[in-house]
């Protein structure tokens, strides 16, 4: 794990083509010792998290090649390496996890970021019938102690279809739908699978309850007992 942050460092200092082709047996590398990280953490995941059966780091790890066509900012690589653990991994639509390490910015997390327009009515509906459920997960110690509050972009005003007196208003506003918890780089060098995977096990009922709103088509949301 030692030449991850090394590599991302430097290349963060020299983003350009023409270094990154001199140093590409370093970014090699570099990017082999997180995709080895990304199986692991994928193999602890799946003891409790059906969904990422059978899932490999090839689907799960975002490339580095950043798509500049219509971006002002032209540096051609990102300087991250990220990963989404879901079924179909990266082109996941349903909600899952997510690991992020960038010098000075290593996190994880997830649940569903920006969900479609279609989704995102199937998930405020189950809002709407069920918002207990998701208050209790999120007030919940082992959430709390490592997530914080649910994060995510929110309406200013009540969703269309809803009141703005609704008793579950401060979840409805919601578009994204995250936990976000920050750790040192010094987790890469102490066993940062078990680290990882303790604290994605704290976020699964949270996954579960925006999968199980996002199974459904024309029936009535699903409660939790």
């Amino acid at each position: 794990m030692d030449n991850i942050l090394p590599f991302l460092k430097d290349l963060t200092e020299n983003n350009d083509r023409d270094w990154f082709k001199a140093h590409k047996k370093e970014y090699d590398k570099s990017r082999k010792s997180f995709v080895e990280l990304v199986d692991k953490v994928i193999v602890g995941l799946s003891s409790f998290e059906p969904q990422v059966a059978g899932l490999t780091s090839k689907a799960a790890v975002f490339r580095i090649y950043r798509d500049v066509r219509f971006s002002n900012d032209k540096r051609p690589y990102k300087t991250h390496y990220g990963a989404f653990l879901a079924e179909n991994g990266r082109k996941s639509t349903k909600a899952g996890y997510y690991f992020h390490i960038a010098p000075g910015e290593c996190f994880l997390g997830g649940g569903l970021y920006r969900p479609s327009a279609e989704q995102l009515k199937k998930v405020r509906a189950q809002i709407d019938y069920n918002a207990q459920s998701l208050r209790d997960i999120i007030a919940a110690d082992n959430f709390k102690s490592v997530y914080g509050a649910m994060q995510g972009e929110q309406l200013k005003t009540a969703p269309r279809d809803f009141s703005k007196d609704h008793p579950d208003i401060d979840l409805l506003r919601f578009k994204d739908f995250l936990g976000t918890h920050q750790f040192s780089e010094a987790v890469l060098n102490d066993n940062p699978v078990d680290y990882i995977v303790e604290r994605f096990e704290a976020l699964k009922p949270f996954v579960d309850y925006f999968n199980d709103a996002l199974m459904f088509e024309d029936e009535e949301p699903k409660v939790n007992f």
